[in-house]
């Protein structure tokens, strides 16, 4: 039987893990904000559940957040089906993300991987062409951090191993970074 009880704890403690994490939080959103200031945009993008949480953090960014104001150059690079499946037919799955990145990343953009154990191999071949565009690289990720940790400008890795309780951290997070940058672009 499930715990709900002993889910609710789960997550609990996990959120509460995250306060060690709140400096590179910062340093993040500092980053993102002075790229959007400077005209470069965010790309996100990830897989599965973290390819939706690319496409609903990129959306708070173009759309607002919690405060009218213009809207914010971010994009999910997991939403156009006609790229994916081309890419990944002519070029494999692994290179998505990377094609992407490759197309429309520009020195100074930042670009963000999503992955809940680190390890997803389109996302750090993404990586790996953002590194090489001169833009800032940013990893969500949890557990050990897997080899985005080690690739990656800033990293957040939630103290975590359950898929389902990372995935609701990097919302978490998400949220606080688009409130950050909201906050400074309207000046609250």
């Amino acid at each position: 039987m499930i715990d709900p009880a002993a889910q609710l704890d789960e997550h609990i403690s996990t959120i509460q893990g995250l306060r060690p994490l709140l400096g590179e939080l910062e340093a993040i959103a500092r980053k993102m904000t002075e790229s959007l200031a400077a005209n470069g945009k965010i790309l996100w993008m990830g897989n599965g559940g973290s390819a939706a949480d690319s496409q609903h953090l990129a959306a708070e960014l173009v759309g607002r957040f919690s405060r009218e104001r213009r809207g914010l150059a971010s994009v999910a690079l997991t939403t156009d089906s006609s790229i994916l499946t081309a890419v990944g037919n002519d070029y494999g799955y692994e290179r998505v993300f990377a094609r992407q990145v490759e197309a429309i990343c520009r020195p100074g953009d930042v670009v963000v991987g999503i992955s809940t154990s680190g390890n997803s191999p389109n996302v750090l071949q993404a990586l790996d062409a953002a590194i090489e565009c001169n833009a800032i690289t940013v990893g969500l990720t949890g557990g050990s951090g897997g080899k985005m940790s080690d690739v990656v400008d800033h990293c957040l890795v939630v103290p975590a191993t359950s898929t389902a309780r990372i995935q609701e951290a990097h919302i978490l997070m998400g949220h606080i970074i688009c409130d950050w940058i909201e906050a400074s672009v309207v000046g609250g």
